[in-house]
């Protein structure tokens, strides 16, 4: 009995772990950066740089995002999609 109820106890874990390995691939590197008027942040994914989140000291956050000719734009909203699940309501 104890040892049935431990495999089911097992595989109802297991998928877990390869799931929280699966998405630590995806999660980008943040590099963080802290200057006399500003700290920014560096999102890179595999090794490419994809945002850089500006936090001045004064002044509303910005970032910096890709253009299509190879140089940065500024926007007020990031493009990296953080996932959120609703895990209880009540």
């Amino acid at each position: 009995m104890r040892k049935t109820l431990s495999w089911l106890v097992f595989l109802a874990v297991w998928p877990l772990g390869v799931m929280a390995e699966e998405s630590a691939e995806n999660e980008p590197d943040i590099e963080i950066r802290y200057g006399k008027k500003e700290t920014t942040y560096e999102y890179r994914v595999n090794g490419e740089l994809v945002e850089i989140k500006v936090v001045p000291k004064v002044g509303p956050v910005y970032y910096l995002v890709p253009a299509a000719d190879g140089s940065f734009e500024r926007s007020e909203t990031s493009r990296i999609l953080v996932p959120s699940w609703k895990l209880l309501e009540w």
